[in-house]
């Protein structure tokens, strides 16, 4: 399968089902390019598409099933066009050219994203499947991300976060974090960063420039981390204030974890296909304590403590879990098994196992002192895109695409319980140190806070602002 990384705006391109002129937009017309040589994926198109598809097409889980990561992603298309996407040496018949050049609806990028392809970019495109879309002869050469804000309507809840007392709730929609009263459900306040400022000078009014990937609680609930592209923020959440901001990161924090005495704080991310970021850091001072280097082949999805604090678990869409020494980084063990992207893990709290979500649908514990895999969790049916512990419990909640958001035994492999009520993809899962709060995050932009013990929703929040849309 194509790798897979992290995930930055929302696209719907690919997952409509309507093929009829786009009317309020005009067709893009491709320049004239004038150019005799052959067109090369990797240095022509794959720029093309990192700048304007990556953001949604690809990561731990992806729009409309199509992963646009490799070449043979490009290719295979998603759930609705499979094999049909694109047609070699037939642009006219191939719909991400016409999708692309607003000649069929749905377009991509959609309206309300001003980030078309320009007429040459689309030309590029268009030249490449008229000599027959072939496969890459060199690796592509990375260009200087400059972000920008997603559009209004881009709203998926891909973090969510439990203060340990269960008082507050936070969650990461779009590039805004919204504070929620974990009791009730009612909206508390909305972080932003003063500072925070675009590319081009741009006040952005919101917690990050791009969407929040990642989100904990400290053990003391005082500070929040929240993760994104390139960049790491740690907010005071009594006052509501950004404390500390840390950038130089390789592409999205897509996995941020606190160690049980707050002394350290790991992330996890790295660009598609490259290496595997590891850091952690002192959270009192961001300071970085130590970095793993090379220690997965692929995006960093997930990251979690031992109990102890001794040991860092980590998982990735290279589709092993691997344990390290703390501090030093030293590896310890590494678990192979999964058949997917590993997008979760956590410990038990003796600190005897792991448990592993992927986008192999399965969840897996993992006896550490053996070495070996120690039991499966079969039950959902799509992607398992989330996994956290209830406090010093042996259950751990989980998320899935398939819509559910299931409690586990860890000892058994039991379903203890379900909460109900999501539409849609479910992207993060998290609860209180009690187990009395549980919050989800998902793709219809709502944070669903429920009794933990009951399963009984309790509220699916928005701030004010869009009550009246709520679903």
């Amino acid at each position: 399968m194509p790798r897979s990384a992290a995930l930055a705006a929302l696209l719907i391109a690919f997952v409509a089902h309507a093929d009829e002129p786009k009317k309020d937009l005009p067709p893009i017309v491709p320049a004239d390019l004038n150019r005799s040589d052959p067109v090369e994926y990797g240095k022509d198109v794959e720029p093309v598409f990192a700048d304007k598809c990556f953001v949604c097409h690809t990561g731990g889980v992806v729009q409309g099933g199509y992963d646009m990561t490799t070449h043979a992603g490009v290719m295979k298309g998603g759930k609705k066009r499979a094999g049909k996407v694109v047609v070699p040496g037939k642009p006219g018949e191939s719909f991400l050219f016409l999708s692309c050049s607003r000649q069929t609806k749905p377009i991509m990028p959609p309206k309300g994203e001003d980030n078309p392809l320009t007429p040459t970019e689309l030309a590029v495109v268009k030249l490449w499947i008229e000599q027959g879309a072939k496969a890459p002869v060199s690796a592509r050469v990375k260009a200087k991300v400059v972000l920008g804000l997603p559009p209004a309507v881009v709203t998926p809840v891909r973090a969510v976060a439990v203060s340990p007392d269960g008082k507050v709730v936070a969650a990461g929609r779009g590039n805004q974090v919204h504070l929620f009263d974990g009791k009730k459900g009612d909206f508390l306040k909305t972080l932003v960063d003063p500072e925070l400022k675009t590319a081009d000078g741009t006040p952005a009014k919101a917690a990050h420039v791009s969407l929040v990937e990642s989100m904990a609680t400290s053990p003391d609930g005082k500070t929040l981390a929240t993760g994104s592209f390139g960049e790491l923020t740690l907010w005071d959440l009594e006052k509501g204030e950004p404390r500390l901001r840390i950038g130089g990161f390789a592409d999205r924090v897509t996995a941020v974890a606190f160690s049980a005495d707050g002394k350290f704080l790991a992330t996890g991310g790295g660009a598609p296909t490259e290496d595997g970021e590891i850091k952690v850091f002192d959270p009192a001072t961001g300071k970085l304590a130590f970095e793993v280097k090379n220690g997965h082949s692929d995006t960093v999805f997930g990251a979690a403590f031992s109990p102890d604090g001794k040991l860092l678990a980590t998982c990735a869409a290279d589709k092993f879990v691997r344990v390290w020494e703390v501090p030093g980084g030293k590896l310890t063990k590494s678990f192979e098994g999964h058949t997917q992207h590993v997008l979760g893990v956590g410990w038990t709290p003796d600190g005897k196992k792991l448990v592993s979500c992927a986008a192999d649908n399965v969840c897996k514990s993992w006896d550490y002192e053996k070495g070996e895999k120690a039991r499966d969790f079969p039950g959902h049916t799509k992607q398992v895109t989330g996994l956290a512990f209830v406090g010093k419990s042996d259950q751990f909640l989980t998320g899935s695409g398939d819509a559910s958001v299931r409690l586990w035994n860890a000892g058994n492999a039991g379903v203890v319980r379900q909460y109900p009520g999501a539409p849609d993809f479910v992207y993060a899962v998290a609860a209180s140190g009690d187990g009395e709060v549980v919050a989800t995050g998902c793709e219809d932009g709502l944070t669903r806070v429920y009794n933990g013990k009951s399963g009984q929703l309790v509220k699916a929040a928005v701030p004010p602002r869009d009550e009246e849309g709520k679903k």
